[in-house]
């Protein structure tokens, strides 16, 4: 019911219970749903998430999926995605164990494990969130996903984290690799998603300007360059 990076040591089953770390556990505020923590361990500082469904069909399972295998967990999935885009180079959280128990016969819960990303916040608290650099080379950083054909189910504002000068993608549940696929549907609708999030969360700036920074954006995914007048002025 585990699977761990060989990296951690000591990972055991009751990592996963928020209970087990007392108050080195603290609830993800920003996009967590009251379904992750941030956890101080001896091995460093992890994000812990427990899998919960949304819409209508939490009214009849919250947290509970039907088990078709273990590798075709939800945990399992995005531990061994995380792995590879992680050994690729690419900005991702390093995953650290997956978890996944069954419960009343076919029925299963899961959870996942990941490094936690240093002074890491949400795109839309970032400092430098009007600037257009900092969009210009978001829309670089998706352009290399789906280069390397991750089509990411779920891109919203709160689903990618600003770092300093880094940016890095998370949450890849039921995200997926599609090998050998140029097609421009999935990454269209990766985008159209992303575009809905930053209208109903990029709320500190004016709507002609939340246009201009999905522009660079655009800039950035199509790897043009920032306009002259914005290279040494970053600011929109």
């Amino acid at each position: 019911m585990l699977v761990v990076n060989p990296a951690y040591k000591a990972v055991t089953e009751a990592w996963f219970d928020p209970a087990h770390w007392g108050t080195r556990a603290k609830p993800v505020s920003a996009g967590g749903r009251g379904s992750a923590w941030f956890l101080e361990t001896d091995q460093g500082d992890m994000v812990l998430r427990h899998y919960r469904r949304g819409g209508l069909v939490a009214r009849i399972s919250e947290r509970s999926y039907i088990f078709t295998g273990r590798r075709r967990t939800r945990s399992c999935q995005e531990f061994h995605l995380l792995k590879t885009l992680h050994d690729r180079g690419l900005p991702v959280p390093e995953p650290v164990a997956a978890w996944w128990g069954e419960r009343r016969g076919l029925w299963y819960q899961a959870a996942i494990l990941v490094r936690r990303i240093d002074c890491a916040v949400p795109l839309p608290e970032a400092p430098k969130l009007a600037y257009a650099a900092l969009w210009h080379q978001l829309g670089g950083m998706i352009r290399r996903f789906h280069d390397a054909g991750l089509d990411h189910v779920d891109l919203n504002c709160d689903n990618i984290l600003v770092a300093g000068g880094e940016l890095y993608l998370i949450d890849l549940d039921r995200c997926r690799l599609r090998v050998g696929s140029d097609e421009a549907a999935w990454k269209a609708d990766n985008l159209q998603r992303l575009r809905r999030s930053v209208e109903k969360r990029v709320v500190q700036v004016t709507e002609p300007q939340r246009n201009s920074l999905w522009e660079y954006l655009c800039e950035g995914y199509h790897r043009r360059p920032l306009s002259g007048s914005l290279a040494g002025q970053d600011y929109l």
